[in-house]
């Protein structure tokens, strides 16, 4: 934002907008980071004390129900809070740049707040009935996300695009569609987010906004999610304290339930990958719920089609850079979770032992481990090629970016499956292996560029900086479909397709890059990934035998 070399005037009159950029900067991925944080903090926090046996005896002292699920949540957020109150000071010193006020200080600071504070207690509330920490990060964000994008998507499109052309409510139109804005907008910290830094950096008209009233519903709504969570304990503690004894009739009252008897199943394939794959996508959750929830996704994302064909965006190349970004993210995001979890689950459950102890070598237990984690994440995958192949076939996408995708995410597999079984086989608990793995992602992915832009800006070179973001997975998505979506590139031959026309991000010698050497560019970049991904899985197979009963 500011030169660091130059006319100290000139440097004078940006201060101001370089304290807006800090400021937003950090608070942006405070807001962004404490939310992950505290679902994955407090995503094994019940669950624990439940298949440990130590719930019901923790009913048996002094302590109730509130102060065990209170007692959770304050302790493991204690440490985002802490975090989040000691940037406070650097950014009011910032602050003497000008362009930020106290009140977006205070006001960014209360949503980030409530805002982990509503998805910590939605984790705790989920990980009481949930054995796999993993599951409980996934139920949570798939919640979270349906609250806070499914469906004010869904009600946009029902308000904004079926309701006038069925010439629903005429008179009132322009009142009914303000009202639900206006309570969606107090509902979700995301958007609320958004509005204050607007503001912030370009002050003028904006719709009618409290932010108070959005802290006050945030914490309403956490309230009532711990309060479900304290009589669920409660329930739980006493069925463990007592024994878990029914009463089903005369014959078994006071006698424990047996559990019914269940044919053996052989074994088919790899026995790893057998033995994780018979377990759930989510704790709870069975075959049939699974398919009718990736029906009701297929449906949710058919109906965001809809809107954008009747606006014409589906022939542009933005609207499929979006889509493949979004399909990116989740399906990393899903590969982190699975790959990360895969071995601390058999520590805790302590079934490690065991399994190191059968004839299955060290290769094929990681195999199969790697094998389930893909396995799992094929659905988000799916959809990602189900949406380019639908579109390659209606001439929206040109067929090339099947390749180029298939190249981004076999290196996105290969190497965030590694990494996750390396943190996986390096810690004994999920929360840390979870927390080193998206830490390793931020790093590269969220740090790295911001380091190497700065290094770019101080050297006065941006090839440093443009080298290291053809690494980027978003980077590369952004520029192929980019190169290859829309129906104007759909319709050019294979050989006239160009990428980068506008430079961005890159400076290869070339004004724009031929299908050629972009293929080529995006090998390398996978070979070396791929690389990457192997060695972490080598070192996870020299750490597979080390702290076997190490659980804590």
């Amino acid at each position: 934002m500011v030169e660091y070399q130059g006319n100290a005037t000139v440097q004078q009159s940006r201060m101001a907008a370089a304290g807006k950029q800090i400021t937003t900067t950090i608070v942006l991925f405070q807001f962004v980071a404490m939310q992950l944080l505290a679902i994955i903090m407090l995503s094994n926090a019940i669950s624990d004390e439940v298949y440990h046996r130590t719930l019901g005896l923790l009913m048996t002292t002094s302590i109730n129900s509130f102060q065990i699920v209170m007692g959770k949540v304050l302790s493991r957020l204690l440490q985002l809070v802490l975090l989040a109150a000691i940037s406070l000071p650097m950014l009011a010193i910032v602050r003497v740049f000008g362009g930020v006020s106290w009140d977006y200080l205070l006001s960014s600071l209360c949503i980030t707040l409530t805002s982990a504070l509503l998805a910590g207690s939605l984790s705790l509330s989920f990980s009481i009935e949930n054995r796999r920490a993993y599951g409980v990060i996934v139920r949570t964000a798939c919640a979270l996300v349906t609250f806070y994008f499914v469906l004010p998507a869904l009600i946009a499109v029902v308000w904004g695009v079926f309701l006038p052309r069925l010439n629903l409510f005429p008179s009132v139109g322009l009142l009914l569609s303000s009202v639900p804005a206006l309570v969606l907008m107090h509902l979700n910290p995301f958007y609320a987010m958004g509005l204050i830094t607007g503001r912030m950096a370009v002050p003028g008209l904006t719709p009618p906004f409290l932010w108070p009233v959005h802290c006050a519903i945030m914490l309403l709504l956490s309230a009532l999610i711990l309060a479900r969570a304290v009589r669920v304990v409660r329930k739980v503690a006493l069925r463990q304290a007592t024994g878990e004894f029914v009463q089903a009739g005369p014959k078994t009252r006071g006698r424990r339930r047996e559990a019914p008897v269940a044919p053996i199943k052989r074994v088919q394939g790899p026995p790893v990958v057998w033995k994780e794959l018979r377990a759930p996508f989510i704790q709870g959750v069975n075959n049939r719920n699974s398919y009718i929830g990736l029906a009701i996704t297929i449906v949710a994302l058919v109906l965001t089609y809809i809107p954008t064909g009747i606006q014409g965006g589906l022939g542009e190349n933005f609207a499929h850079v979006t889509y493949a970004m979004l399909f990116i993210f989740l399906g990393v995001m899903i590969n982190v979770l699975f790959s990360a979890t895969r071995i601390t689950t058999e520590k805790e459950s302590q079934s490690w032992s065991l399994l190191l102890a059968t004839p299955l070598s060290d290769w094929e237990i990681l195999f199969g481990k790697a094998v389930s984690a893909f396995r799992r994440c094929l659905p988000i995958w799916g959809l990602l090629a189900g949406h380019v192949v639908f579109f390659v076939l209606v001439g929206y996408i040109h067929p090339i970016a099947v390749l180029h995708l298939t190249i981004l995410v076999a290196w996105l597999t290969c190497f965030v499956t590694g990494a996750g079984l390396y943190f996986s086989s390096r810690f004994a608990r999920t929360t840390s292996a979870v927390v080193a793995s998206f830490g390793l992602i931020i790093g590269l992915w969220a740090v790295g560029p911001i380091v190497a832009g700065l290094l770019s800006v101080m050297s006065r070179s941006g090839g440093s900086f443009t080298r290291y973001m053809w690494t980027h997975p978003a980077i590369q998505t952004e520029l192929i479909m980019a190169g290859a979506g829309g129906r104007q590139n759909a319709g050019t031959s294979l050989w006239a397709l160009t990428y980068g026309g506008e430079r961005i991000l890159f400076d290869t010698g070339y004004g724009t890059l031929s299908v050629g050497q972009m293929t080529s560019t995006l090998t390398i970049i996978a070979a070396a990934y791929i690389l990457a991904g192997l060695l972490f899985l080598w070192r996870a197979k020299c750490r597979l035998r080390r702290n076997v009963f190490l659980t804590c």
